[in-house]
């Protein structure tokens, strides 16, 4: 256990408390709809952090982290295990809402995350119900 907080174990923590919110307003409001600004600024938000993390760190911590020992092993095959249940889930509503599916997908294989949540902003935005105009 550290002694001190550290600002990574302070970030670690926020991500977990988030989620943790996340999930439990999920659970609460089961027929709540997604909401597109708040998925883009967190694709946005997450894509600006990992811009800072790549400029302080470069990319090969990323490969050495997942690559080490055993966790880093099973945490990135739970990284690969989430995006493909998320994908599994997301891709009927995508296509019933006319997405590009090849684009949307190699923006998340090339981004994960990033271009997951892009994709949930773009299909709650494309399943917000409009209001048609009265002549």
């Amino acid at each position: 256990m550290p002694e001190t907080l550290t600002p990574f174990l302070a970030l670690a923590g926020g991500g977990l408390v988030f989620a943790v919110v996340a999930v439990l307003f999920i659970v609460l409001r089961p027929d709540a709809p997604g909401n597109a600004v708040l998925a883009g600024a967190l694709s946005a938000g997450f894509a600006a952090f990992t811009a800072v993390t790549i400029a302080a760190e470069g990319v090969l911590p990323v490969v050495l982290n997942h690559t080490s020992n055993l966790w880093g092993v099973q945490v990135w095959y739970d990284l690969l295990f989430s995006l493909s249940v998320a994908v599994f889930l997301i891709l009927p509503r995508a296509r019933a809402a006319g997405m590009n599916i090849p684009l949307w997908i190699f923006l998340i294989l090339a981004t994960a995350s990033i271009g997951l949540l892009a994709m949930c902003a773009r299909l709650f935005w494309l399943e917000q119900p409009r209001e048609t105009a009265v002549a």
